[in-house]
């Protein structure tokens, strides 16, 4: 009686179980020697330092892990490590560009689109992915799609306000 199964029925442990895991983030590659259980959003912060990416909730309800896989948005504390295998993950760190800030992180800062800042990066990562999707058509499509992105502030006229104003394309937009 050796697996996992039959320990747990002995009242000892689990197994633990590691192997590295190659994780593309911010155009970068990081073998990582992690247990198969680690999420992403705890390889991203514990192991990588990328703290950009917040721990709200830890259990998917408030979108502060939001990052990009393959430039879709997921929940980075929902995401085991070893699923971004192979896939390009981009944190709050990889949004900005060569030229600057990301117009949404511009338009953050001009419509003061945050007050504590601790929901700003997850709100950012998912408003970018927003207007990839063509889903920034009117304020009332933008909340709906951010609805999964909560601010303990109540930031959200300004984080609308500002996702509105990237989504319009202004003279320094890309994305």
């Amino acid at each position: 009686m050796t697996d996992v199964a039959s320990r747990r029925d002995m009242g000892g442990p689990p197994a633990v179980t590691e192997r590295v895991v190659t994780l593309t983030v911010n155009g970068r590659e990081h073998a990582l020697r992690l247990d198969t259980r680690v999420t992403l959003l705890d390889a991203l912060r514990d192991r990588l330092g990328l703290v950009g990416t917040k721990k709200g909730c830890d259990q998917g309800a408030c979108g502060a892990c939001t990052v990009h896989l393959d430039g879709r948005r997921v929940l980075a504390c929902l995401t085991l490590a070893a699923q971004a295998e192979g896939r390009a993950i981009t944190t709050i760190e990889g949004v900005a560009g060569a030229d600057g800030p990301h117009p949404v992180q511009r338009a953050f800062m001009e419509h003061d689109g945050f007050q504590c800042g601790f929901c700003t990066p997850g709100q950012i990562m998912s408003a970018v992915a927003l207007m990839a999707e063509g889903r920034a058509g009117s304020e009332e499509e933008i909340r709906e799609f951010m609805s999964g992105n909560l601010c303990r502030c109540g930031a959200y006229p300004n984080i609308v306000a500002a996702i509105r104003e990237a989504a319009r394309g202004g003279p320094d937009a890309r994305l």
